[in-house]
């Protein structure tokens, strides 16, 4: 379980450093999370660590969302000075996610030439 730490915090302190040194709009836990994708990629597999412990990890990802509550919490009347705009965002949020997640998975299963 260290070592799976290791790479998903490794790669989120990496996308924090990028994001910040650049002042990039994007969070540097989103550029981690791309620059670990890029890296499985090249890699062509995921390490023993990464398969092995990541889908225990996945059972706790309502934690997550702790955050995001409070932020809405806090800024509520930000919000909800701009329900439009906001049902906007969630909307436009939702649809790009389900697109991108779309193309990902055909991408994906779509089958592979056997390497030599």
């Amino acid at each position: 379980m260290i070592e799976t730490f290791i790479w998903l915090l490794g790669f989120q302190f990496c996308g924090e450093v990028l994001a910040r040194s650049l002042g990039l709009p994007v969070p540097g836990a989103v550029i981690g999370m791309l620059l670990l994708f890029i890296i499985l990629l090249l890699r062509q597999g995921v390490p023993a660590a990464l398969r092995q412990h990541v889908p225990t990890l996945m059972t706790h990802m309502s934690l997550l969302f702790i955050p995001a509550g409070v932020g809405i919490l806090a800024f509520w009347p930000l919000l909800s000075a701009h329900p439009l705009a906001m049902a906007a965002v969630l909307l436009l949020a939702t649809l790009s996610t389900f697109v991108v997640t779309l193309l990902a998975m055909h991408w994906l299963s779509r089958p592979r030439e056997p390497q030599s």
